[in-house]
């Protein structure tokens, strides 16, 4: 079977996968850089680095993401939309919703047995429900992004911010630091808001089990955690690869397609 590669290239963070059959040879994640065309070449130059490769051992390379139309190697380009819904399904079989979010929107899909979308909302004008209003938070708590699911599990009575604004919010927690509330509580209360403005855009589309969640933020712990107690659905978090790899894969998925002239 032919090696191909999901390139996926994003306002935030740029991925690459590579696969052969279903299997996932190598991958990278690198923070994007100002010209798509250097993020592509740097994230697939490092995922065929760690699988062994070369690029003329490619077969077939699909773009998506916002710089998809600018990877100069790219034999075709997908919009991110298919490409979430296509992995969803390679990584969570039974799903039915699925909840991206990404450095700079969000994304609520629901799916067919195919994994194409049926229908999605996204947020992408405001930075509370994104990645970003995560970034923010940490920075202003002095701690790293992926600490703050870690202190979230750890609190016992979550603060609760005022606004749903990024610029309101980071105010809020400036404040309760600076009153002695613990770092724990606050991060719960980060982590706790962040799901409600999500929550609000799962309700306008509504949810259907299996729910899978993807993107960077699913790594987060307490908002995975807090989106399952909001929803009321279990929110299953995909190990068959890491979630934020998540337009990538479905990016190779469709290239090992083109590839078999499947489609």
């Amino acid at each position: 079977m032919s090696i191909v590669i999901g390139c996926d290239i994003g306002s935030l963070a740029s991925k690459a996968v590579i696969m052969k059959d279903n299997t996932i040879l190598g991958f990278a994640i690198i923070k994007s850089k100002p010209k798509p065309q250097d993020s592509a070449k740097e994230v697939v130059e490092t995922a065929l680095s760690r699988a062994g490769l070369t690029f003329k051992d490619i077969a077939f390379c699909v773009g998506t993401g916002y710089g998809r139309a600018k990877i100069p190697f790219a034999h075709d380009s997908i919009s991110e939309i298919s490409c979430h819904g296509k992995a969803a399904r390679w990584l969570v079989p039974t799903a039915k919703t699925e909840i991206d979010i990404g450095g700079q929107d969000c994304k609520i899909m629901k799916l067919d047995a195919e994994g194409k979308v049926l229908k999605f909302i996204t947020n992408d004008k405001c930075a509370s429900g994104t990645g970003r209003f995560l970034e923010v938070m940490a920075r202003a708590l002095g701690i790293s992004l992926d600490d703050l699911g870690a202190h979230s599990a750890a609190s016992r009575s979550p603060i609760t911010l005022a606004s749903a604004c990024t610029v309101w919010a980071q105010a809020d927690v400036i404040k309760h630091l600076n009153s002695g509330i613990p770092i724990e509580d606050i991060s719960a209360g980060i982590n706790n808001a962040m799901a409600a403005r999500i929550s609000i855009l799962v309700n306008s589309i509504g949810i259907e089990p299996d729910v899978c969640i993807t993107g960077g933020v699913a790594k987060n712990s307490g908002v995975v955690s807090a989106l399952t107690k909001i929803t009321g659905h279990k929110i299953i978090l995909p190990r068959r690869a890491d979630p934020q790899l998540a337009g990538a894969i479905g990016g190779a998925l469709f290239a090992k397609e083109r590839a078999s002239g499947r489609a």
